[in-house]
């Protein structure tokens, strides 16, 4: 009967448990099968399967490897749901570092084991995998990709377990990200005076907006009677092309204000660059930050400039995403509420905002000591 094994021995000494489905489209029987070099063994792997069938799993019509899931899991889920760069990302990953060493595999004999093989491998790295031992957060992003891609066949029933899953992602060693003093942040402002893209950093210091983020902006999105911008858009370098598309979801669409000296110098920034652009005869594309020819700024170029004023300032090496943690420590530094540092910041939860910048919260927690023992012992 239709879900009842059955198990025989071939002619090569091998035996065989089958199980019939049902029947396929063409009316044949859909049977599947399992091997084994004695009976005892055979009968077990046979149950094994009956047991799955019965909780739900659906073999699949042919056996999958990795290598052809990923193309599937990107032709039909990637192309449609997810961003081109979110994507590009996601296949990069699975070329250069799953695929190469597991691609062949098959799915459904895909283990624990073998995840766990690659995840050490590549902290390890070695002549025969990764010329030099990938970052904690690389071989995290890895094991998250192999196990997004799995989750496919997990809502479709071919597989009862995610084993990507169940491994323990490496520990990330936490770090406290690097930020200007208030002396520092001073010295960086008087050296972009004179400096055509010196606004921009201002802003990026002033605000915490991230790079594409800031370059984004666009007039429309100034508020000078309220003395916010809106954040909605940002731009960045994809396939060689400076696009700009929404921000990121949750609450990164925000509205964030703006320091009164910020305000009177984008009003300034906004007639100069108006009198410039007409004296050229170029129509205003609207972003606030652009070339001297209107045109969006490329995010390289912004890189170069910004570490030129860094040396300038006698700061060292910086890279412009620290304005952004620079930011958020200095307002944390000034008493703002977390709660506050976070929503200006886009976090999608005050959790992430803790993690990151909670050291810099340390004083305010001597301070809450000894207001306690105060009130218990004063």
């Amino acid at each position: 009967m239709n879900g009842e094994g059955s198990l025989y021995q071939r002619a090569n000494g091998r035996w065989i448990g089958a199980v019939t489905l049902g029947f396929n489209e063409n009316g044949k029987p859909d049977r599947r099968t399992v091997s084994a070099k004695t009976k005892t063994e055979a009968r077990e792997k046979l149950k094994d399967l009956q047991d799955k069938l019965d909780g739900g799993y659906k073999p699949p019509v042919r056996e999958e490897t990795l290598a052809q899931l990923f193309e599937r899991w990107d032709r039909d889920i990637l192309s449609t749901q997810v961003q081109s760069d979110a994507r590009d990302n996601y296949m990069t990953i699975a070329n250069c570092h799953i695929i190469p060493i597991l691609g062949k595999k098959k799915v459904s004999a895909l283990t624990v084991a073998d995840v766990q093989h690659l995840t050490a491998s590549k902290l390890r790295g070695g002549p025969d995998n990764e010329p030099r031992p990938l970052s904690v957060s690389t071989v995290r992003r890895i094991r998250s990709v192999l196990a997004q891609a799995l989750d496919v066949c997990l809502i479709e029933g071919s597989l009862m377990r995610n084993v990507a899953g169940l491994t323990s992602a490496p520990k990330a060693v936490k770090t406290e990200g690097r930020t200007l003093t208030a002396t520092e942040a001073k010295r960086f402002l008087k050296a972009l005076e004179g400096n055509r893209l010196g606004l921009l950093f201002v802003v990026m210091l002033a605000t915490g907006l991230r790079r594409g983020e800031a370059l984004g902006l666009h007039w429309e999105d100034v508020d000078f009677k309220k003395c916010t911008i809106g954040v909605h858009r940002q731009l960045r370098r994809i396939d060689g092309q400076l696009i700009t598309r929404a921000v990121k979801g949750g609450k990164s669409g925000r509205t964030v204000y703006l320091p009164d000296q910020v305000v009177e110098l984008l009003k300034d920034h906004r007639a100069a660059q108006a009198a410039h652009l007409e004296t050229l005869g170029i129509e205003n594309s609207g972003f606030v930050f652009t070339t001297g020819q209107g045109t969006p700024l490329d995010p390289r170029n912004v890189n170069r400039v910004f570490q030129a004023v860094c040396t300038k300032a006698k700061l060292g090496k910086w890279h412009p995403h620290e304005l952004r943690h620079s930011a958020a420590s200095l307002m944390l530094a000034k008493g703002v509420p977390l709660q506050v540092v976070s929503e200006v910041l886009g976090h999608s939860s005050i959790r992430m905002t803790a993690d990151v910048y909670g050291h810099v919260l340390q004083p305010q927690r001597r301070d809450a000591a000894r207001a306690m023992g105060n009130t218990l012992w004063g």
